[in-house]
């Protein structure tokens, strides 16, 4: 099964930052999420969408690399962060609060753009009217 890709911009005080980034819609593609890759390109990572934003739990079972994830409200603004996840974790990681999608980086990406909550992401389907 493949994947959708898309850009995925993320607006932070230090500038846009633009990402290309596979698209997890369904629910096995969200099982399986960035499972068992050894590697994600620097300026790549994986989008979650849900149809509605609802809270939710990511964990790390068979993930390999340390992530952020960056829990995205349904109006397109950045909730809350959780960086450098720990590889193979079972412990549940919460949206704290509703989220439409979750947005998972590089370890250390959302340090190296300065991204906080409240800054912008720029995808269609987040936000009124939101496009790159």
């Amino acid at each position: 099964m493949a994947l959708s890709n898309g850009t995925l911009v993320l607006e932070t005080s230090s500038g846009p930052h633009r990402f290309t980034i596979e698209v997890a819609t369904t629910e096995a593609e969200r099982e399986r999420g960035l499972m068992f890759r050894r590697s994600v390109p620097p300026d790549g990572g994986m989008l979650f969408l849900y149809d509605e934003p609802q809270a939710i739990a990511m964990w790390m079972k068979n993930t390999l690399i340390p992530l952020d994830m960056v829990f995205i409200d349904a109006g397109g603004r950045v909730h809350r962060i959780e960086t450098h996840t720990e590889p193979f974790s079972m412990t549940p990681i919460p949206s704290d609060g509703e989220v439409q999608a979750i947005l998972e980086l590089n370890a250390g990406t959302a340090e190296a753009i300065g991204l906080k909550e409240g800054d912008k992401v720029v995808y269609p389907g987040l936000g009124a009217g939101a496009s790159p």
